[in-house]
């Protein structure tokens, strides 16, 4: 599985062609003289041709935090295929009441947009079946969150490849607890 994190390149490697560190993928053909991406021409005029694939998101609660305290968001999407991805697809989280994005943002092109309630990531086309990408979105929650179980978020993937919008999205929740550092003498 070929997930992306902090500190490595921002692309999608193709199959299991991973990028030597610190490098990042080659564009599709790269290399190969005449050789053009999958599902597109040499033409750049011409669109690129949809995939059969299938993008979905897979849950994964947060760690617990404390009100006021981080924790980090990982936006994993997976493509089911049978086919690569031939377009960019975009992941975007939206954010529980009480909890902002703080930025830096994998990958670098995440952006806050609607007042900080949602982020917006883009990945390249190039996503091989059975593989993931993943956005890593660092979250600061808000001093005056009770503790308990903070709901309301969500991850969701779009991609005009895809085939099969129903596992498009999935909820994630962030468990608010004590703070787990030392306590002040009294």
């Amino acid at each position: 599985m070929a997930v992306l994190a902090a500190g490595q390149a921002g692309a999608v490697c193709p199959d299991d062609k991973a990028p030597a560190p610190g490098t990042s993928a080659p564009a599709p053909g790269a290399g190969d003289p005449g050789a053009s991406a999958p599902g597109t021409t040499a033409d750049p005029a011409v669109a690129a041709v949809p995939s059969n694939s299938d993008l979905y998101v897979v849950r994964i609660d947060p760690d617990p935090a404390a009100p006021g305290g981080t924790t980090v968001l990982h936006a994993f999407v997976g493509n089911l295929g049978p086919d690569r991805t031939a377009s960019p697809f975009t992941v975007v989280i939206t954010l529980p009441e009480g909890v902002t994005a703080e930025p830096p943002f994998f990958p670098e092109n995440c952006y806050e947009f609607q007042n900080g309630h949602r982020v917006r990531c883009t990945f390249p086309a190039g996503l091989p079946k059975f593989r993931s990408a993943t956005a890593l979105i660092p979250l600061r929650i808000s001093p005056d969150v009770p503790l308990g179980e903070l709901a309301g978020g969500y991850v969701a993937v779009r991609g005009d490849d895809d085939r099969n919008e129903a596992n498009n999205r999935q909820p994630f929740t962030i468990q608010i607890v004590e703070s787990t550092g030392p306590r002040p003498l009294v």
